[in-house]
């Protein structure tokens, strides 16, 4: 039995996620200005390598609907974001665990002595 590659498993995620958030193939290429025959390469695992439109692809259908509560951050924040973010799932959940250690500083102060220890990060070596 052949095992997927790390490549086709970034777009089965990415398929699944597009199919959960509503994402057309062709409104993905239309943000995008690609075809809607890449994006289907892209999405269906038939990439051979990694290519700018298989991040682009990756990072677009990851960051929609991710900012839809009527508590959506500043226009600020998701610019740094997106500026930053690679696109990939891994990438995303180092930036959501930097994000999330940030939460830890400012829970520091006396109202937040409780949670001091609560999910403190640890440098890696």
């Amino acid at each position: 039995m052949n095992t997927p590659s790390n490549l086709q498993m970034e777009a089965l995620l990415a398929a699944t996620r597009a199919r959960e958030v509503g994402l057309t193939q062709w409104e993905i290429a239309s943000a995008l200005d690609a075809s809607q025959s890449q994006v289907s390469r892209v999405l269906t695992g038939q990439s051979k390598r990694r290519s700018r439109l298989f991040d682009e692809v990756c990072k677009y259908v990851f960051s929609v609907g991710i900012l839809t509560s009527n508590d959506a951050p500043p226009a600020e924040l998701t610019e740094a974001l997106h500026s930053v973010w690679d696109g990939t799932p891994e990438h995303a959940k180092a930036l959501a665990l930097v994000i999330r250690s940030l939460g830890v500083l400012g829970n520091a102060g006396p109202s937040g002595a409780r949670n001091r220890n609560a999910g403190v990060v640890r440098e890696v070596a």
